[in-house]
Parts: C-alpha cells; sequence; structure tokens
C-alpha cells in the first residue's frame, strides 16, 4: 500500500469536494480522510494499492463540478490508521 498526504487548492470548499472525494476514494477501495482546512484548502491523506492511488489523484485534478482546482500539493506520507475513507 501507498499512501500520500494532498493539499488541494482552489474553489474546492462549498462545492461538495470533501463529499464527491468520500464517494471516489470508497469506490476506489482507499483508506484515509479528507477535511476542510482554515486557508479554503482541502487536506486528505489517502492510502492503497498505487494504481487507485493514482487513478484518485487524476479525479481530484477535476473535482465535482462546482469546483475548480487550482493546484495539488502531494507528499509521501505513512499509512492512516484504521479502514475506509471518512470526511472529518
Amino acid at each position: 500500500m501507498n499512501a500520500r498526504r494532498l493539499r488541494i487548492e482552489g474553489r474546492v470548499q462549498g462545492v461538495g469536494y470533501r463529499a464527491w472525494m468520500v464517494r471516489e476514494a470508497r469506490r476506489l477501495g482507499l483508506a484515509g480522510w479528507v477535511r476542510n482546512r482554515a486557508d479554503g484548502s482541502v487536506e486528505a491523506i489517502i492510502a492503497g494499492p498505487e494504481p487507485a492511488v493514482q487513478a484518485l489523484l487524476t479525479a481530484c485534478r477535476r473535482g465535482p463540478i462546482a469546483a475548480r482546482v487550482d493546484r495539488i500539493l502531494e507528499d509521501f506520507t505513512d499509512l492512516p490508521e484504521g479502514e475506509g475513507f471518512d470526511q472529518r
């Protein structure tokens, strides 16, 4: 399993980005979480097989219809605790 920490910038709060990401991550069988940050960005930890991680990264660049993703900062990180993918 591979794990990434993402920071997604743009118009990503108030547009259903977190709920959309939860659905996409669960569909791909990924573990982790997603949450809003005080600076207006969205932060997430995603973990799973590399093809599924890459599929979610590709989807995150588009996001839901109302979102506008300007930039995604990505770093490797430790695996999240627990199973499943949650919104915080």
